[in-house]
């Protein structure tokens, strides 16, 4: 379906696309389906191809919530799948051991690195952790929820085995 401007319901390109980002921005997404349907409730007409190609020109990223669900964002400068691949990079080369206590996990690495591990821990910006301390060889990362912990936990020692 091709959409011309002018048209009642329909904008340009531009325009839909701040649309998507102030939808992404105030609310969880987690779908392009979900993202189509907010459109619509906005009297915007569009398909879901076109909100796929939207989100790979907005250069939109999924981020993981917890439970397995996940919601559009946009990506960080410096990008957020860049946060998230360093982030794999550390855990595999300098994270020795993940422990968890209600909604609190511990993370062990090697002399040195806690810090930078955080550093990119807390660049990854995700809503189910709310802060991150680190020392020398520690990190102490709150999540939002022990059922948060427990995902952040099986996530994290995925990231450590790569």
């Amino acid at each position: 379906m091709h959409m011309l401007c002018g048209m009642a319901g329909t904008l340009s390109k531009e325009q839909r696309q701040k649309r998507i980002q102030d939808i992404i921005a105030r609310e969880s997404v987690s779908t392009q389906g979900e993202l189509v349907e907010r459109l619509q409730a906005e009297g915007i007409r569009v398909t879901q191809a076109t909100v796929s190609r939207d989100i790979n020109e907005l250069r939109l990223v999924r981020l993981p919530v917890g439970k397995g669900r996940h919601r559009y964002a946009l990506a960080q400068t410096a990008g957020h799948v860049g946060a998230q691949e360093e982030l794999a990079r550390l855990f595999q080369n300098f994270v020795h051991d993940i422990d968890r206590g209600e909604n609190m996990l511990v993370i062990r690495t090697a002399d040195g690195h806690a810090t930078g591990v955080a550093l990119v821990l807390d660049r990854v910006r995700r809503d189910d952790i709310i802060g991150t301390l680190a020392g020398e060889d520690t990190i102490f990362v709150v999540a939002r929820t022990t059922a948060d912990a427990e995902n952040i936990m099986e996530e994290f020692h995925a990231l450590m085995l790569g």
